[in-house]
């Protein structure tokens, strides 16, 4: 396999007026031909810069096509990509470059004042000011004795569950896992992706972005989710396939657009992030409109199932099979593989995993087995060999010595006309080991009657599932990638 850090400038050759990137903001748009240009233009700035390979070059800036040809520029001098989250406070930052210590932050005018409050003057460079200096003079040198298994980029989980960690991502990792994608889901040269995912998360950059440019694709870009205009520009630009999370869904499925237009390129609506609510399904199945479920997570891919478009209407929840250079096993507590429908630990195995947390052993000892990531999330598969993820293996509710899924609760509740949001956790309890609790945001502020709730739970979930307590709220906390952070659900008590 050919796995070097060229491919896209190959890409370029074989196709040089075909688009590649479009930045939904200003309106502007790169052929191949022209991205390569602004690729070499970046390789030649960071060498003026006097970096050594595996020198780590930080990014603190909004989605933007940039961002991406850094990226590329980066892996051709073998240089280390750190995305930075921009939604982070200035004290998680400065944590998260104490670890990776880059030698260079590229920054640009919405962000450029933390930047400079995070690294010296010097080392930091603003990408939109940068471009209106004088000409660039440098020998084009690329830097053609990389290793494909040394680290192309480092991405820093959420931290949901804790301080972050840095995701080390080899030029393997990273193209394994485009290829397999490309492979598995039949992506081709046709192919269009509308993103508004962070580019600083797995999902922006690895889920879609690099396949569909590897392909030969487009990947049209925006900053600052609005659920108009992303619908809007999935018609104009003819997008066939784009990630949103199910937050963004939510907010999709209520907008006229969703209700009164057609989409007659798409061949699905992919929903990742976190599980997604059946109701989102539904509203999209029944305007005949595709839309399936993918997983991942940023140690794995995140690409890692596929499920056909028909097969989703008929299995929703269920992510698929396993993608074709993929393993997976689900391990009972026992260590053991587990029964048919029988919930444990889903373990992936493959060229697309991770190489470890960046200086974090300990972590990265903890996270694997062998060659098996252990993913932390709980899992089923039914006869014909499709996936159900369950929810979150620490999230698990034990209550009464009973187990209780927070995430088939949540879906049971969700379906109440009453509630607009859901997250069920389990609260430390005197009787019951465990409470089952629900924090529920409201449709509509007065429509709440909790008599009516619990009557809706006994229709579809046992009694030890109906949560003990509900705590409404005016609106559920988020993490950076619309994800529901249970974390802060405690302060609401």
């Amino acid at each position: 396999m050919y796995t070097d850090q060229t491919w896209f400038l190959k890409r370029a050759q074989m196709a040089p007026a075909k688009l590649a990137c479009v930045d939904i903001d200003s309106g502007q748009k790169w052929s191949y031909a022209q991205f390569a240009v602004l690729i070499n233009e970046w390789v030649i700035r960071l060498s003026n810069k006097k970096l050594q390979k595996g020198d780590r070059v930080a990014i603190l800036a909004a989605n933007h096509p940039e961002l991406i040809a850094i990226l590329f520029a980066c892996g051709l001098k073998g240089y280390i990509y750190v995305p930075l989250n921009f939604r982070l406070t200035k004290n998680e930052l400065t944590d998260i470059i104490s670890n990776c210590e880059p030698t260079l932050l590229i920054t640009d005018n919405t962000y450029s004042h933390i930047a400079n409050s995070l690294l010296v003057e010097e080392n930091v460079l603003n990408r939109q000011t940068l471009l209106t200096k004088n000409k660039l003079s440098a020998d084009l040198q690329y830097d053609l004795s990389i290793s494909v298994d040394s680290p192309w980029m480092i991405i820093y989980t959420g931290g949901t569950t804790g301080k972050s960690k840095g995701v080390q991502l080899s030029y393997n990792n990273v193209n394994w896992n485009a290829l397999n994608t490309i492979v598995s889901w039949g992506l081709s040269d046709t192919d269009c992706t509308v993103t508004y995912m962070p580019l600083f998360h797995t999902g922006g950059l690895n889920a879609l972005s690099i396949p569909i440019l590897m392909a030969g694709g487009t990947v049209v870009v925006g900053h600052g989710f609005d659920a108009e205009q992303a619908l809007r520009e999935i018609i104009e630009w003819k997008a066939t396939i784009s990630l949103f999370v199910p937050t963004m869904y939510q907010e999709m499925i209520q907008t006229k657009t969703f209700h009164t237009s057609e989409f007659p390129n798409v061949r699905a609506f992919l929903s990742g992030g976190a599980p997604c609510p059946i109701k989102i399904y539904e509203k999209f199945f029944s305007r005949g409109l595709p839309f399936k479920e993918g997983y991942g997570l940023s140690e794995a891919g995140p690409n890692n199932f596929f499920i056909d478009v028909e097969l989703a209407k008929i299995k929703k929840g269920s992510v698929g099979k396993s993608m074709q250079f993929v393993d997976m096993v689900i391990v009972s507590d026992t260590g053991l593989p587990c029964a048919i429908n029988e919930v444990g630990e889903l373990w992936i195995r493959g060229n697309h995993v991770f190489t470890g947390y960046w200086r974090n052993d300990e972590e990265t000892n903890a996270a694997m087995h062998r060659e098996w990531l252990k993913t932390g999330d709980l899992a089923k598969v039914d006869v014909d060999g499709d996936y159900y993820i369950v929810g979150r293996k620490k999230d698990m509710i034990l209550t009464g010595g009973e187990n209780v899924y927070p995430l088939e609760v949540e879906h049971c509740l969700i379906g109440s006309n009453m509630i607009k949001e859901v997250a069920v956790i389990g609260l430390k309890d005197t009787k019951w080991g465990e409470m089952v609790t629900a924090f529920i945001a409201l449709k509509h502020p007065n429509s709440y009657n909790e008599k009516q709730l619990i009557e809706h739970c006994r229709q579809y979930i046992a009694g030890y599932k109906i949560p003990k307590k509900f705590v409404v709220v005016d609106e559920l906390p988020k993490t950076h990638v619309g994800k529901i952070d249970k974390k802060r659900l405690i302060d609401f008590l």
